[in-house]
């Protein structure tokens, strides 16, 4: 019994000064690794470029009431009403399919007297140059599709430049009984030679529910590493078109969408053997996303489309289903860094990708059997990463890669696949005054084993006001 006692005695004293020697290491260490959770979790870069374009918007009443705003900076230093105020400047930039190169929020809104509406009228002036060399690609976006083999001569380098990318747009944003509310109308300065103003946008969403002119839901323009060309990765989804949408949030980091969207498609017919048959079905896409911060997510998509046409021989309509899904993330693990990732695959959607648009890749013909028509399999993807030395500078690498898998064999010269590799930096000279350059490198690969490459150096100037 005694010894039992001295054993239980000798042990505690041990533990005791085991305590005293590591309890002290131990809180270090603690403290240390909630320091470095603390930082790792601290505010984005990215974000703090935004935060220093709302600090340059001026608000003005149109009705009398308080006086106008100046200030929107730092959120623990507004009042109430300021932080309302701009709460609903942030619903400009709360768009879950909002891409890099869309404006900036007003520089000027108008508000009502009770401080629930706004209303403002920006844009963006954007000027971009290029030049090509060692073989030009026939267009002012750098898409590999477009790359020629063999190459021409008569082409070998040019030096382009365009104001596509210039853009006007209205927005009204506000709160009723009946939800938060927002109109936006958007044209660009990208059709005729460049130069044409056409529509972009033009949707009205409340709360949950979007209806009008819009990106399609299965894209995810935020996910699209930056790029100072305008038309970006080889499998960029870049459809918009006249949908309704319901997409709601709960338990704050989930959220699920879901859209019928007007039909549009890109089907190859031979003169006497196939005709494109009137599209009579709306494409339905659907998403499911988790977000777990502020420009964060993880999102998985996807969208069934009917692809018709008629067999002239046999003088019969075929409806096909054509489908595909998409993963896509965009993440900040540490403040200066963001990382962006897309891959995408399916049977007949390469009319709403960007390498495959060129072409008429939803439905190709059989070579086995005349008159008839298939939905060929594509698969494309896109991986970059974003490093902000400041909020205001920023540089990133990025690459991106599409293929096109037909079931039967194709002509020699049809496309295989393509790529392109983009490294960039942008510098905020001023929050809206930005100046980036770009080096660009692409790659087309036919199905006979025939390729070339393609540089570009490109380089814009813009301004958001």
């Amino acid at each position: 019994m005694r010894l039992w006692m001295l054993k239980k005695q000798v042990s505690h004293q041990i533990n005791s000064i085991l305590m005293k020697i590591h309890i002290k290491p131990l809180i270090i260490m603690s403290c240390c690794i909630l320091a470095a959770t603390d930082a790792n979790a601290g505010k984005s870069l990215v974000s703090s470029h935004t935060d220093s374009v709302i600090n340059t918007i001026k608000v003005f009443n149109i009705d009398g009431g308080e006086p106008g705003i100046s200030n929107l900076g730092n959120r623990s230093d507004l009042t109430p009403r300021q932080d309302s105020i701009r709460s609903l400047v942030e619903a400009f930039y709360y768009d879950q399919f909002r891409h890099m190169q869309d404006p900036e929020a007003p520089t000027f809104l108008f508000m009502s007297k009770k401080s629930n509406l706004l209303m403002g009228i920006g844009g963006v002036v954007r000027m971009r140059g290029w030049y090509d060399w060692g073989g030009a690609i026939p267009g002012n976006g750098f898409m590999p599709y477009l790359i020629p083999i063999p190459e021409n001569p008569a082409s070998m380098r040019k030096f382009g430049t365009t104001p596509a990318g210039t853009a006007l747009f209205l927005q009204l944003v506000g709160r009723s009984g009946m939800g938060t509310y927002r109109l936006y109308v958007e044209a660009n300065f990208n059709g005729y030679q460049g130069r044409g103003l056409h529509l972009k946008k033009a949707y009205v969403t409340l709360d949950d529910l979007t209806v009008g002119y819009a990106n399609s839901t299965f894209s995810d323009p935020a996910a699209m590493a930056p790029t100072v060309d305008a038309q970006g990765a080889t499998n960029k989804l870049a459809k918009t078109d006249v949908l309704i949408r319901y997409m709601p949030t709960f338990r704050r980091h989930w959220s699920i969408g879901v859209s019928l969207e007007n039909p549009s498609t890109q089907i190859d017919v031979a003169d006497g053997l196939t005709a494109k048959t009137s599209e009579w079905l709306p494409d339905l896409a659907a998403c499911v996303q988790y977000q777990w911060g502020e420009g964060e997510h993880v999102r998985l998509s996807g969208i069934v489309r009917n692809l018709g046409y008629r067999d002239l021989i046999e003088q019969r309509n075929h409806n096909e289903a054509g489908w595909a899904v998409q993963l896509s993330s965009v993440a900040h693990p540490l403040p200066p860094v963001t990382t962006y990732l897309t891959f995408n695959y399916g049977h007949g959607y390469g009319g709403l990708t960007n390498d495959l648009l060129a072409g008429k890749y939803d439905m190709i013909a059989n070579p086995e059997v005349p008159g008839q028509l298939y939905a060929p399999r594509s698969f494309g993807y896109c991986i970059g990463v974003q490093y902000n030395f400041t909020h205001a500078l920023f540089t990133s690498v990025s690459f991106s890669q599409t293929h096109l898998l037909p079931r039967y064999a194709v002509e020699p010269t049809e496309y295989r696949y393509g790529w392109c590799a983009a490294i960039n930096v942008f510098w905020n000279v001023l929050p809206r005054l930005q100046l980036a350059a770009e080096f660009d490198l692409g790659r087309r690969m036919n199905a006979d084993g025939s390729n070339r490459y393609a540089k570009r150096i490109g380089a814009v100037c813009q301004f958001s006001f």
